[in-house]
């Protein structure tokens, strides 16, 4: 019996360190997609967080400067400069316009510094004007039920 006591306690050890170690784990890696507005209110914690701030590529904002991307986030007429250095090229239907999501950390500068950029054109996945579905369903024979 106090073999079997001392090995549930090790299994009991293992387990909760097993767990500890994922949680702790995720808490770094888990990022929420917040607003320009969110991220203007969260004050220093701004600053040692990971984030995810989405809004539209602002006009005219795109500057490609060798490896750095600079561009402006719109959302609500609130504006926020992102300087993308990541190593992966940006998205096809990365534009003026698109919805963009910039993953990274912000900078002391006011800068966001994106490591990560993922973008979709709205317009690209918007039914065209007139396209919409039929007005009348197909019809299909039936088969008859003998």
């Amino acid at each position: 019996m106090k073999k079997y006591g001392k090995f549930a306690v090790l299994v009991v050890v293992i387990v909760g360190t097993l767990i500890w170690l994922a949680t702790a784990g995720m808490k770094d890696t888990q990022t929420y997609y917040k607003t320009i507005a969110e991220l203007n209110h969260m004050g220093d914690q701004a600053y040692v967080k990971r984030l995810r701030v989405g809004g539209d590529v602002g006009a005219g904002s795109i500057n490609r400067k060798g490896n750095v991307v600079e561009f402006i986030l719109v959302q609500e007429k609130l504006n926020l400069k992102v300087a993308y250095d990541g190593s992966e090229p940006l998205p096809d239907t990365f534009r003026v316009g698109a919805q963009a999501l910039a993953d990274g950390r912000m900078g002391r500068d006011g800068v966001f510094h994106a490591s990560k950029v993922q973008a979709k054109c709205a317009s690209k996945y918007e039914a065209k004007p007139g396209g919409g579905r039929p007005v009348t369903p197909p019809t299909y024979p039936s088969k008859a039920v003998s």
